[in-house]
């Protein structure tokens, strides 16, 4: 790793879209080793603290404001490390705290790209290990005549256009249990809550129990300033209900309110992270709104409209995400068997990227 004392050289960089975020995509040999100094390095390219990010390479908001750190495994079951940093936008702050689903549809193509792992024929197959949570997932993505292809007919929502296909397998949960509290419904602050992570710790509310209707607008959500705060009182109890500690600076668990689906879906969505509206709705945060869905006594299967097939749409405020969830519901507390999904991804630029430079010792701060 060169010295970062001086960032003139730049750092190897690739932007890609993956899902509905993008983000800025490293090899871990391309990043300091130490934690503080990769993270100090990464506030510098994205260009926070600050709103507008104006400074780097960072869009101003959490759903592009992310990286990914990819290495070659030791771990026999995979073939690729997946770090995943959310960077504060106005913060100085870098969590490591969850998954991202999104940005993982992109690890696979990145690592052919970058020669971690060989295109194996008109399709490449890699397994992925979830650096934050331990979790193991796949990717499948296609790679005619041995190069990535992000040419193709899959759509999806909050995503113009098509692209090629990046199918995603999940397995593992952040808090080691699908039922962080052991229990199908716990009651916060009056209000019944289902906490479930099949992949991403969320606490899914009925909207209504917040005074909602489910269907509002993100930007009517984002001015709701005392929506915020009940939302962040929700899930700082329920972070600790789930074994996560205090989850004041932390990115998850993520809230979820739902309602009754109007689109054609299985259940309508207003997701939080951790108090801003998403546009969308994450992944693995689909994921296990989905496996709370399946609960029978879970918050959300009083609204859900389960399809007889094992894909299942979830509905968000700029379209429809389709996942596959299968439990066993057997077991006590129940189990996740399977999840999957299709995403797609995209390269947008590859080269060198310039962090924002340190201040010198005798240089105070200027405003023009």
């Amino acid at each position: 790793m060169p010295d970062r004392d001086d960032d003139a050289a730049g750092v190897r960089c690739m932007l890609m879209r993956g899902g509905t975020s993008k983000g800025a995509y490293f090899l871990a040999e391309d990043l300091p080793a130490d934690p503080d100094e990769r993270d100090e390095l990464l506030l510098r390219v994205l260009g926070s603290p600050d709103a507008r990010q104006i400074d780097g390479v960072g869009g101003a908001h959490p759903l592009t404001s992310k990286v990914a750190v990819v290495s070659r495994s030791a771990d026999p079951a995979a073939d690729l490390d997946y770090l995943f940093l959310q960077v504060a936008v106005d913060e100085p702050v870098v969590t490591r705290t969850q998954n991202c689903g999104n940005l993982l549809a992109g690890v696979g193509p990145f690592a052919v790209e970058r020669g971690l792992v060989r295109a194996g024929g008109d399709h490449t197959e890699t397994r992925i290990r979830l650096v934050n949570t331990g979790g193991l997932a796949t990717a499948r993505f296609p790679t005619p005549g041995g190069r990535v292809d992000y040419r193709g007919g899959a759509a999806i929502s909050g995503v113009p256009g098509t692209a090629a296909a990046v199918v995603l397998g999940f397995a593992g949960s952040s808090t080691g249990s699908l039922l962080p509290t052991g229990n199908q419904v716990d009651v916060i602050d009056g209000v019944e809550v289902t906490c479930v992570d099949n992949g991403m710790p969320v606490v899914v509310a009925a909207a209504a129990d917040l005074g909602l209707t489910g269907y509002e607008p993100y930007e009517e959500l984002a001015a709701d300033a005392a929506l915020a705060e009940r939302v962040q009182a929700l899930r700082l109890r329920a972070g600790e209900l789930m074994g996560l500690g205090d989850v004041t600076g932390a990115s998850v668990p993520k809230t979820t309110l739902v309602a009754p689906p109007r689109d054609g879906g299985a259940l309508c969505t207003r997701t939080f992270i951790p108090v801003r509206p998403h546009t969308s709705i994450g992944v693995l945060g689909a994921v296990s709104v989905v496996t709370a869905a399946l609960l029978p006594d879970g918050v959300a299967r009083r609204f859900a409209r389960l399809p007889g097939g094992p894909r299942v749409a979830v509905e968000h405020p700029t379209g429809q995400l389709e996942v596959e969830v299968e439990l066993d519901l057997t077991t006590d507390p129940p189990t996740a068997v399977r999840a999957a999904n299709v995403r797609t991804a995209r390269k947008l630029f590859d080269g060198t990227v310039f962090p924002r430079p340190r201040p010198r010792p005798d240089e105070g701060p200027t405003t023009r």
